[in-house]
């Protein structure tokens, strides 16, 4: 017989949860409409002045003003019936170039949500869901959640901590970047190592077109190519370096993008792989991250590599000893842990 105290204290939290689910389509308006942006640093706001700000209707901006105050995201003053979005708070939903911004998680809520007939299809069949299935907010969603990070540590921490590669980089090194996406991290490589030269490679051709604009705007295009190309397939060789960003658990086969690194690289080369930082025991992920990653990979990660068809499914939480195994079965033996962060597992891979 079921303790009812433990029920209810159980039925609070499933429903603080639906309540967090409801208020993130709010929150992703917040970023995409940018009310977040508009209200960082500028103090009290009645709601006439935010829509005028924003260039909205001011009964929606009311509505939403009153969700993100339930949620406790802004504040209300009653006397002057004033809204304040306290500097704390837009150093997590406002300000994109800081590396607490996580507003960018919330804009892949729709391609999510709206794949949700795919994946239970796939869960009944044994298919999968093509990142091509999500829709285009799904990589706009994960280029922005992942840029603060890259913005804040792959140049600063994570290249340095590989060994040998930074001196490299300052010389002159040709490197490849598998599974690019929209370009950030080839572009903040090529912008603080003027004399090597990137080539970016997604399977995505959206994404490799936002690519080629970023790099443009960014005055690096003499520098840096993107090309459409999967990640067992992608051209060129004698490599100094080779990244996979958050990607190779998205893989049907790995261990096919992990030999074609092998086979590209040159004599001395290093291969930066980067992975969630989370356990394959389902157990030691009850916290934030391990729960943020997990969602994400049951809806994500796990059917992407699905409908691939290859011989892994690794889903983003396989533990740092299956991709180990992968790599060393294609002649990658040296696999080293340069770096490990609250959220992110950073690997020296060699021959």
């Amino acid at each position: 017989m079921s303790d009812e105290n433990r029920v209810l204290e159980f039925l609070e939290r499933v429903v603080a949860d639906q309540a967090a689910a409801f208020a993130g389509v709010s929150t992703s308006l917040g970023v995409r409409l940018g009310l977040y942006r508009a209200m960082s640093g500028a103090g009290a706001l009645t709601s006439d002045e935010l829509a005028e700000k924003t260039r909205l209707v001011e009964r929606y901006v009311r509505e939403w003003l009153a969700a993100q105050v339930a949620g406790a995201y802004v504040v209300h003053d009653p006397r002057t019936n004033t809204y304040v979005l306290p500097e704390e708070h837009a150093a997590v939903l406002a300000d994109s170039s800081l590396p607490t911004y996580v507003g960018g998680g919330f804009t892949m809520l729709k391609a999510l949500y709206g794949a949700e007939a795919a994946l239970a299809d796939a869960y009944r069949d044994g298919g999968g869901v093509s990142w091509r299935d999500y829709g285009p907010e799904l990589a706009e969603g994960v280029a922005a959640f992942f840029k603060p990070g890259y913005d804040a540590v792959l140049v600063q921490e994570w290249l340095p901590a590989l060994e040998g590669v930074e001196a490299k980089l300052r010389r002159g090194a040709s490197v490849a970047d598998v599974g690019c996406g929209f370009g950030h991290s080839t572009v903040l490589m090529a912008k603080a190592f003027p004399q090597s030269r990137f080539h970016g490679f997604d399977f995505h051709e959206p994404s490799i077109e936002t690519a080629r604009k970023l790099a443009e705007d960014e005055g690096v295009a003499d520098r840096v190519t993107f090309e459409v190309a999967a990640a067992q397939d992608f051209p060129g060789g004698d490599y100094d370096l080779i990244t996979f960003f958050d990607c190779l658990h998205d893989l049907g086969d790995p261990g096919a993008a992990l030999q074609r690194a092998e086979k590209a690289l040159a004599d001395d080369g290093s291969c930066l792989v980067v992975e969630p930082n989370v356990s394959a025991e389902p157990g030691e992920n009850i916290n934030p991250i391990g729960r943020s990653f997990a969602s994400t990979s049951a809806v994500l990660c796990l059917p992407a590599a699905m409908s691939q068809g290859g011989p892994h499914a690794l889903g983003n939480h396989p533990g740092p000893e299956a991709l180990q195994a992968i790599a060393a079965e294609v002649g990658l033996h040296g696999w080293r842990l340069a770096v490990e962060t609250p959220t992110n597992r950073i690997y020296d891979v060699k021959r």
